[in-house]
């Protein structure tokens, strides 16, 4: 028979196994368990198993216990998770990757009946078609203004209609119609609301961000401090080959416009002076790059005997 143990007990060992796994990991996730039974919330542990632990408990318990922890170690990173353990959190140690994670976690959900006092996390639409309600069921219909015919001495919904909106609490007639058609419109699991990865915390929309979205966001970035750098004048590295551009386009403008002159400068001068130059410098660019198309269909042409002597191969075979 198994000694049961005292409450302190088990806030002791749970403060070693929090203090444990705050040793060893670096990632959390904090989860939202509103809604989630214990066979499903074990569900999620399996799935998990390997590379990820999932850690309930109260969060007055996990304030101290990381409270402690911070104290006697001197790692004080862990204190950022203080201010998310608000309501039925949870916390995801893990290894692994963050995506994969929270990905997994997402399929855990299990449907649910829309209990009265619910607020709807969606949008609920009861399509139409035969319900299978008998004629004296009517009334459930009626009281939601839901448009409805007999049809071979059964119900039919004749319209799709919006029954519960998002956010809207759901009330008497709503669940018990729900329930009598047998709709489970809402779906239950853990939400991650945020992401911890050695001391910093984030959206978890961040981790659907690809190399594609950073490089976009890092040249935007740059863009900007160039722009501002050139406003004021100050230089950055971002703003420096523009700034040498800018300055190079005065010398060659202030070249022109006096007697000063270098090499390159030369060259401008001499094109201004002769404009017919730039006509002429145009076609010998576009003939180097068509050059190539008469030898292509050279080959095109030689290749035409080749094609008629296999004709002539198979006419000889078939005679």
């Amino acid at each position: 028979m198994a000694i049961k143990r005292t409450k302190a007990e088990k806030k002791v060992a749970y403060d070693k196994k929090l203090c444990q796994l705050l040793d060893e990991y670096t990632k959390v996730l904090i989860a939202v368990a509103d809604n989630v039974g214990s066979n499903q919330l074990q569900e999620i542990r399996k799935g998990l198993r390997g590379d990820s632990i999932v850690l309930m408990g109260k969060n007055t318990l996990i304030r101290r216990c990381i409270k402690v922890h911070a104290e006697q170690t001197g790692n004080k990173e862990f204190l950022e998770l203080m201010p998310l353990l608000v309501g039925n959190v949870g916390l995801i140690f893990t290894k692994g990757d963050l995506k994969e994670v929270r990905e997994e976690v997402a399929k855990y959900k299990v449907g649910a009946p829309a209990r009265v006092g619910l607020v709807a996390p969606v949008d609920v639409v009861v399509p139409p078609g035969n319900t299978g309600l008998d004629p004296s069921q009517t009334s459930f219909f009626q009281v939601l203004n839901i448009p409805t015919k007999i049809n071979k001495g059964t119900v039919e919904i004749i319209t799709p209609v919006e029954l519960i909106k998002k956010g809207d609490k759901v009330g008497s007639s709503e669940s018990a119609l729900l329930a009598k058609l047998g709709i489970r419109p809402f779906s239950y699991g853990l939400v991650i609301t945020n992401v911890y990865d050695s001391g910093s915390v984030f959206s978890p929309e961040v981790l659907d961000l690809t190399e594609e979205d950073l490089m976009e966001k890092f040249a935007s970035g740059v863009s900007m401090v160039a722009s501002v750098s050139l406003a004021i004048s100050y230089p950055t590295i971002a703003a420096a080959p523009h700034m040498f551009l800018n300055g190079y386009k005065n010398v060659l403008a202030v070249a022109v416009e006096t007697e000063y002159s270098y090499p390159h400068a030369d060259k401008i001068k001499e094109y201004l002076k002769d404009p017919s130059k730039f006509a002429v410098a145009a076609p010998v660019a576009a003939a180097d790059s068509g050059a190539a198309a008469p030898a292509a269909s050279k080959e095109e042409v030689k290749e035409e005997p080749e094609e008629e002597s296999d004709g002539d191969l198979g006419m000889s075979l078939f005679d």
